[in-house]
């Protein structure tokens, strides 16, 4: 039987962060903003924490602009993908995976436009057998559903077990956890492991180690 490995997408096979500062760079030269308000939106959005219907409220508010939160959040998803990539060693360790027999999927919440065109355009959606996103399925992780979603997917059950690789904690960790997934867990260094009595499976830098755990290197 095929193993079941499910990625987060966000910071775990893209890098969220980096076509965030990306965006803000680009919003700031068409606004005629300065570095301090680039540094005040990349602070307002908290590594992605800040839920984007109030970071774009904030952003509208503070900059006195025309366009709604709801339109300017629009053109957020619509560019955002497109400034998404994802490096060639993961790419290509996803690769080994599927060439090794494993079943792949990408376990993500956000909205669907959004990820959906984040998956396409850094290349992975011809490497994994299937996705599930929060807005879509209106169920967010660490909700046992969404994973449940992922699996099924991908052709795979949650009842025969299976991988969880993420950055978040909570979201992936957790939510891999309980829905009986062995974990592994990115740690980026942004913040210390928050849940107590818990521990991830593996704790790994990035997601090129975490694909060596489960190819057994």
């Amino acid at each position: 039987m095929a193993e079941l490995a499910l990625f987060d997408l966000d910071n775990t096979l893209v890098d969220r962060l980096a076509a965030f500062r990306r965006w803000v760079s680009e919003f700031t030269q068409e606004q005629g903003l300065t570095p301090e308000d680039a540094a005040w939106m990349i602070d307002l959005d908290a590594d992605g924490s800040t839920p984007m219907d109030e970071f774009f409220t904030a952003l509208r508010d503070r900059f006195d602009l025309s366009d709604s939160p709801e339109a300017l959040w629009k053109a957020y998803r619509a560019r955002l993908p497109e400034l998404v990539t994802c490096p060639p060693e993961v790419l290509a360790g996803l690769r080994q995976l599927r060439e090794a027999g494993w079943r792949l999927g990408i376990v993500t919440n956000g909205m669907p436009d959004n990820q959906t065109g984040k998956i396409r355009h850094a290349g992975l959606a011809e490497l994994v057998d299937g996705w599930a996103i929060s807005g879509e399925e209106r169920i967010r992780k660490p909700d046992a559903r969404l994973f449940r979603i992922a699996a099924e997917r991908c052709g795979a059950s949650l009842a025969d077990g299976g991988w969880m690789v993420g950055d978040d904690p909570v979201m992936d960790m957790v939510g891999g956890h309980f829905a009986g997934l062995t974990t592994v867990w990115i740690d980026r260094g942004v913040r210390p492991w928050p849940v107590d009595g818990l521990r991830p499976g593996h704790v790994v830098a990035d997601a090129i180690g975490a694909i060596k755990v489960l190819l057994g290197e």
